[in-house]
């Protein structure tokens, strides 16, 4: 087996000059968030949630010296520069509004979905361009290590011309309890990674047929449980995304199998593999290409995670955005047109047929 040379399965952290306050002390930003940034070197001055004996636990935890009482109150600090929020969709659009009116906020990272109706995303992209700020959005699939050098090799024509692609969740989400409050579910907060995940690899799809039906585990009411979705790209590269959000019953003493896995299918290479998410090991990719491998598998090696290692790249883009002033890697411009696919998705569900993505109109 030849031993595969050159991958960068994670970002060199350039950047660790700004002062970050935090909003939100719920998992995502407990476990993932702190723990890379931690991990990074980045400056966590502050952090603010919904409540204050929470925000001041996870504090304590991740040596973070200020908690306020309120987001506002974060908000309105003025030794924060870079704000990274991880709240409620519906809550975040006012959020990124009072922060791109204070001056000495220079960046905002925002969470996925941006927000909950394709209209109120494309007013934040256009609110944030008039103010000069720098807003991102934490698609931190697009850095998990099996993405990223799956990326590399596609860039490099190992693989050929893609002809097919997939991607098979057969996992079980932990449900956000404000998600029962919403009209949408699995499209547009866990299908959001793998359909965003695909335009990183393969750019914009041209059309997008989503099948859907209630998962039997959730038990709140729900349109969009199961979900299948198949891309059609320019090049003739389908894409198909599954989200098996049921996976089977799993009470006590039914044996695991639970998987999130991706293949990639070329006319001069086929590269497939592993995402670590539903088990906390690292993700994996093996490959074979006629062009540089003989056609002999190949496994480039790792040992960072998706969770929380990505959160780390998230970060240090947006940082080295506001330093340089070159345009994130994550940008809310990029981020609009997965919001975009987004909506293609669920007319698709509501119509019952395939929907051209220029039927979704991006412009304001």
């Amino acid at each position: 087996m030849r031993e595969p040379k050159g991958f960068a399965p994670d970002p060199q952290v350039r950047v660790r000059d700004f002062k970050i306050g935090c909003i939100g002390a719920g998992m995502i930003m407990a476990e993932c968030h702190l723990a890379a940034y931690k991990e990074a070197g980045f400056p966590v001055v502050a952090i603010a949630s919904r409540t204050r004996d929470k925000a001041a636990a996870v504090a304590e935890r991740w040596g973070i010296p200020t908690v306020h009482d309120t987001p506002d109150a974060l908000i309105s600090d003025p030794s924060i520069e870079i704000l990274d929020i991880a709240f409620p969709p519906d809550q975040q659009p006012e959020l990124i509004r009072k922060a791109l009116a204070q001056a000495h906020i220079k960046g905002i990272l925002a969470q996925k979905p941006l927000a909950l109706t394709l209209e109120e995303a494309i007013e934040l992209r256009d609110a944030a361009a008039k103010a000069g700020k720098v807003l991102s959005v934490n698609q931190n699939m697009r850095y998990d290590q099996s993405m990223r050098v799956l990326k590399q090799i596609l860039d490099r024509q190992e693989l050929g011309t893609p002809v097919i692609a997939t991607i098979e969740m057969r996992a079980i989400p932990h449900w956000q309890t404000f998600l029962e409050e919403y009209d949408r579910l699995t499209l547009s907060n866990m299908s959001v990674h793998h359909l965003d995940v695909l335009r990183f690899l393969f750019g914009d799809p041209d059309r997008i047929t989503t099948l859907t039906r209630k998962d039997p585990r959730t038990r709140f009411e729900h349109k969009d449980g199961i979900t299948v979705s198949t891309l059609d790209f320019p090049s003739g590269l389908m894409a198909v995304s599954m989200e098996d959000v049921w996976s089977g019953p799993r009470e006590e003493g039914f044996d695991s199998d639970i998987y999130i896995k991706w293949r990639v299918e070329g006319t001069d290479g086929v590269a497939q593999g592993t995402i670590g998410w539903p088990d906390g090991s690292p993700s994996t990719l093996t490959y074979a290409s006629k062009k540089t491998t003989g056609g002999k598998w190949v496994s480039p090696k790792w040992e960072t995670m998706w969770f929380p290692h990505a959160f780390l790249g998230v970060m240090e883009q947006l940082q080295y955005a506001v330093k340089t002033g070159e345009p994130p890697a994550l940008s809310v411009a990029d981020n609009v047109k997965t919001v975009a696919l987004i909506e293609a998705g669920y007319r698709s569900i509501n119509e019952r047929r395939t929907v051209e993505l220029s039927e979704i109109s991006i412009h304001s």
